[in-house]
């Protein structure tokens, strides 16, 4: 059964309405455009944007890997604990596909020059120095069942999934990391978009990082003036 559910405005900017969309549980190998398709069909119309949570689209497309077939090393564990709790590298897996991406040498490095930012009161170094290297995993922590123990990596070509939305739903498409500490960020999108308003309405993070299962978010412009979630030189 798919239904839109209602979303508390207050944190939107003016004008912009949000609207979490209900789906199945999206698996390995479904054809996620079609079921987009359908979800948004009457809720989404011209002028819209429908926002896809990027780790529905990953899931989708197979880019997980079960934190089970993963062997940390010692380096993986020793670094791991010294991790924030709500960072993806806490967790020893995650923080070996890392190691296994850019070598151990690297991670090293970064760690060595986040301790000195840290001491010279400067955060977020190691985030910094891997930059894709770590966005690009969503550790395994406060996913939905029965993902809750598989490591997410990011999607294949997110402008090729989006235009594939775009065309199929008849609706711009924008696929988007978002979370709740207030960040969301457009991988991908249809030529209709304009991501820094799509970023700017998610940042409250509608989409959920529980158990909604609302990987769809249709975004409505209900203000005056032009609609900030297209792009101001491309047709509607």
């Amino acid at each position: 059964m798919i239904r839109p559910l209602a979303v508390t405005q207050a944190e939107l900017p003016p004008g912009l309405v949000a609207i979490p969309v209900r789906t199945a549980l999206v698996r390995t190998g479904d054809d996620l455009p079609a079921l987009i398709a359908r979800a948004v069909r009457g809720i989404a119309s011209a002028g819209d944007v429908v926002a896809v949570s990027e780790t529905a689209v990953a899931i989708a497309q197979g880019e997980l890997v079960p934190a089970e077939y993963v062997r940390p090393s010692r380096l993986a564990y020793a670094l791991s604990r010294r991790a924030g709790v709500l960072a993806t590298v806490n967790q020893p897996e995650s923080l070996q596909l890392v190691i296994d991406r850019v070598g151990a040498g690297k991670v090293i490095y970064a760690a060595a020059m986040h301790v000195l930012g840290r001491l010279r009161g400067r955060r977020g170094v190691f985030y910094e120095i891997m930059g894709e290297a770590v966005t690009a995993i969503d550790g395994y922590t406060g996913t939905l069942p029965p993902y809750e123990r598989a490591i997410v990596l990011s999607p294949r070509e997110p402008d090729n999934f989006a235009e594939l939305v775009a065309r199929r739903a008849g609706v711009a498409c924008a696929v988007v990391d978002a979370n709740d500490l207030a960040k969301a960020k457009v991988l991908g999108a249809s030529k209709r978009v304009a991501r820094a308003s799509v970023e700017r309405a998610l940042l409250s993070n509608p989409h959920g990082n529980g158990d909604e299962q609302t990987p769809i978010v249709v975004l409505k412009w209900r203000g005056e003036g032009a609609n900030p979630l297209l792009d101001a030189e491309t047709p509607a």
